[in-house]
């Protein structure tokens, strides 16, 4: 047993009925369209594993890994692509698969780099976002 958890937000069983329902909402909504979901290592691998398993098309899977954080647990600012896509998203409508959003860094720096590669469309799915506390 973890002892460290404080507090359990979801259980299993609510975040699997949430999966299957955003994979039923995937399907209807890129019916016939050329989609790629693209899962953010590490992070997003069982969640992107899990929505892919809940999407009913035909679709491509693809990943990569980035980082604003460096060896800290504070973002540095400084994005690094540390694996790039291994195919062309030109013409493809683009899931992005994230874990936990938190300062939102990366993933702003990630939208613009994406941008550029002439996909028809790029949308952000997450398991969780922090709520960032005033200082």
């Amino acid at each position: 047993m973890i002892r460290d958890i404080k507090k359990i937000l979801l259980t299993e069983d609510q975040i699997s009925k949430k999966v299957k329902e955003l994979g039923s909402k995937i399907s209807e909504d890129y019916k016939n369209k050329n989609l790629l979901v693209v899962g953010i290592l590490k992070g997003s691998v069982l969640f992107a594993s899990d929505l892919i398993k809940s999407i009913t098309i035909p679709c491509e899977i693809d990943f990569m890994a980035v980082s604003s954080y460096g060896s800290s647990t504070e973002t540095s600012g400084v994005v690094r692509i540390l694996k790039d896509l291994d195919h062309s998203i030109e013409g493809k409508d683009i899931i992005i698969v994230e874990d936990i959003i938190d300062s939102g860094v990366t993933l702003d720096y990630l939208l613009k780099y994406l941008r550029t590669r002439k996909a028809n469309s790029i949308e952000i799915i997450t398991l969780l976002t922090k709520l960032l506390e005033e200082k």
